[in-house]
């Protein structure tokens, strides 16, 4: 049975590299869903270190070159975010997609907008050096040493989103703009909390994560504009990543494997400069 075909699917923050990554639920989610744009809505990657792609980061990105093929007719765009800056031409080098700051569609007479949202949050515009090292690395590591559940690390990231009161200052900033664009409808992410909020006729709304428990994304159609949670509308727990009992010896494996996989199908040398982006 032909799914039905929304116009356009958003999602952001998967944090391609990372060990909170839910990249596996990311492509399923691609996979059961019909769209006629897809919104890669910003921080798609942790850092610029392709060294810490997994099996299934590769997947998914292997999945967005899929997509991304004339023949599919389906328009793909990446805005970026604070963690993707600086991938900009190598992901048009390596997935075919364009990479933009924000990006605005119309839709049924409504002007869109979609923007990752970092540029709202002062504390990362104003500390960029100190977010990467005291933030990302640092994050990362901790990661490492999380159990396989992530509670603590997934924890961790709720209560930083609350203390900086990231959701409010963000929405409040996107609302401002949106005005000043003359859009109907905003769209962020980089909060990591699935949201939506409406102030003298705009409509403000954040794809969420997927780095947490509950996943989210937000289709556009005939119905208006939906938040879904992962787990709850896509019932797709079989198709969850397994747990994760392999050394990291074989997971290195997995991943050159993967890497193989998606250079070939590009049409590129799986052992290019794009392996190591960062250090």
């Amino acid at each position: 049975m032909d799914l039905p075909v929304c116009d356009t699917l958003i999602l952001s923050d998967v944090h391609l590299g990372a060990d909170v990554s839910r990249a596996w639920d990311a492509t399923a989610a691609l996979k059961s869903n019909s769209f006629r744009r897809l919104i890669l809505l910003g921080d798609i990657f942790a850092d610029l270190n392709f060294g810490r792609l997994k099996k299934e980061h590769w997947q998914f990105l292997g999945m967005i070159r899929k997509l991304s093929n004339p023949k599919r007719k389906i328009e793909v765009i990446w805005v970026e975010g604070n963690h993707d800056t600086g991938l900009t031409d190598i992901m048009s080098h390596l997935v075919g997609v364009r990479v933009y700051q924000e990006y605005t569609w119309t839709y049924e007479g409504k002007r869109h907008l979609a923007i990752h949202g970092h540029q709202f949050d002062g504390f990362v515009v104003n500390n960029v050096r100190f977010n990467y090292i005291f933030g990302t690395l640092l994050y990362l590591q901790l990661q490492k040493l999380d159990s396989n559940s992530k509670v603590v690390t997934r924890f961790l990231d709720r209560l930083n989103t609350r203390w900086l009161r990231m959701s409010s200052k963000v929405a409040a900033g996107a609302l401002h703009y949106a005005r000043q664009r003359r859009v109907d409808r905003i769209f962020c992410g980089h909060t990591h909390q699935a949201q939506h909020a409406q102030q003298d006729g705009i409509d403000y709304y954040n794809s969420g994560s997927w780095i947490d428990a509950r996943p989210t994304y937000i289709t556009i159609g005939n119905e208006g504009v939906r938040i879904h949670e992962y787990l709850d509308e896509d019932k797709c727990s079989e198709l969850h990543e397994p747990g994760d009992d392999r050394d990291s010896s074989q997971e290195r494996v997995e991943a050159d494997s993967a890497l193989a996989d998606f250079a070939d199908e590009a049409g590129l040398p799986a052992d290019g400069s794009y392996d190591r982006v960062g250090s």
